[in-house]
């Protein structure tokens, strides 16, 4: 069954105002750097910030939000519409998407009126970054098990713990982080999401060297680190409920952007087989490959769809992550076969080419966002009833 949605006249001439300001703006520098970075790669930062800013200049970052907290006032299908011409054109991948993507809908949802107008602004203005505080060495998948510790001094929150696999941590101006506040209470009661400026004497950021030789990824330790005790996302005590929400997010339409990259990579995957030369048998994994993905296509259209209509988004949602991980990764290993010896070798300098670099960098595909483990564990409780997993 072929899954399509269809757009009314206003949102159709929405998408001739976005092709023909891209077409306009998307120029010079810009143009050189077509599709360059990624949600986890920080590769020509200052361009796609100078992008970024452009883009802000002409009114295309927070496209849902409020008017009044620098957003458009568009409505969800015009943001669907707006986020598939953007991935037709391969603008540069925006460096601003923790702010706009994961932490921006958050405090919509649970900020008071001050902290949207104090700082949802500044996200859309690219004037302040967010990092993710979230997952710590003994907490990654079981996060309600976070050991980042907070308490009121005054007026103020004093912050100690660590952090770690902070994506673009070191240009962060603000940090949002999950800690404990009640030390006592179960450890899914006694949370909070704090707001945190970075530049203190007591944050310490550390980057960490990734498969590719960049730093994405940082890790981060406080130390009697200060913020304002209004400085609270929802109440006291209920940070899991708000990073729950947060996680919602990222687990689920992140993925939406990324699919006509998926697209084109299998697209090119078939033409580099064409090239080489391959055995009957590997043509027929590259193919079944390639259906895989269209078939990605097709469950991100249907959730859009439900999502477009005001309905529940069906079982598919669920189980998306899951299976566009397992079948990205599939790809981009079928690359490195076809390449067979070329993959082994790297350029002067320790420089992956672009298929190198793709494959490294979605090894951890099947743990950022919620590892595949996870991903199981939630379509088996969630969706098939199963009893949960036993805690050892």
């Amino acid at each position: 069954m072929k899954v399509e949605i269809s757009f009314n006249p206003e949102d159709r001439a929405f998408a001739e105002e976005v092709r023909g300001w891209l077409h306009e703006h998307l120029v010079g520098e810009f143009a050189e750097h077509l599709g360059v970075g990624g949600a986890d790669d920080a590769e020509a930062w200052d361009v796609r910030r100078r992008w970024e800013e452009e883009l802000s200049a002409g009114g295309w970052l927070g496209l849902t939000w409020p008017k009044e907290y620098g957003g458009r006032g568009a409505t969800l299908s015009q943001e669907v519409v707006f986020e598939h011409e953007y991935a037709k054109a391969r603008a540069p991948y925006r460096v601003g998407t923790h702010g706009l993507d994961l932490f921006g809908p958050t405090l919509l949802r649970f900020g008071t009126e001050e902290q949207k107008r104090r700082f949802l602004p500044k996200i859309t203005a690219v004037e302040e970054f967010w990092g993710q505080g979230f997952s710590e060495p003994d907490a990654g998948s079981d996060l309600a098990s976070v050991r980042t510790a907070a308490r009121l001094d005054g007026d103020e929150w004093v912050i100690d713990g660590q952090k770690i696999w902070m994506t673009f941590g070191a240009y962060a101006d603000w940090l949002y982080v999950l800690a404990r506040t009640d030390p006592s209470a179960p450890k899914h009661k006694g949370l909070s999401l704090l707001m945190v400026p970075a530049d203190q004497p007591g944050v310490d950021v550390r980057p960490i060297r990734n498969l590719v030789g960049a730093s994405e990824f940082c890790e981060v330790f406080f130390t009697g680190a200060r913020t304002p005790a209004d400085l609270v996302v929802g109440q006291v005590n209920d940070g899991w409920r708000v990073a729950l929400g947060a996680l919602g997010v990222e687990r689920g339409t992140l993925l939406l952007p990324m699919q006509l990259r998926f697209e084109r990579e299998a697209d090119a995957l078939v033409s580099l087989a064409r090239s080489r030369g391959v055995s009957p048998g590997l043509r027929h994994r590259i193919i079944d490959a390639w259906v895989g993905v269209h078939l990605m296509r097709t469950t991100n259209l249907r959730t859009l769809g439900e999502v477009l209509r005001g309905e529940e988004p069906g079982p598919q949602a669920t189980t998306s992550k899951l299976f566009a991980t397992g079948q990205h990764q599939r790809l981009l290993d079928l690359a490195m076969e076809v390449l067979a010896d070329d993959a082994t070798t790297l350029g002067a300098g320790y420089h992956p080419d672009p298929w190198q670099r793709a494959y490294l960098i979605s090894r951890a595909e099947s743990i950022y966002g919620g590892t595949s483990q996870i991903q199981r564990n939630i379509i088996g409780e969630r969706l098939l009833g199963l009893p949960k997993e036993p805690i050892r």
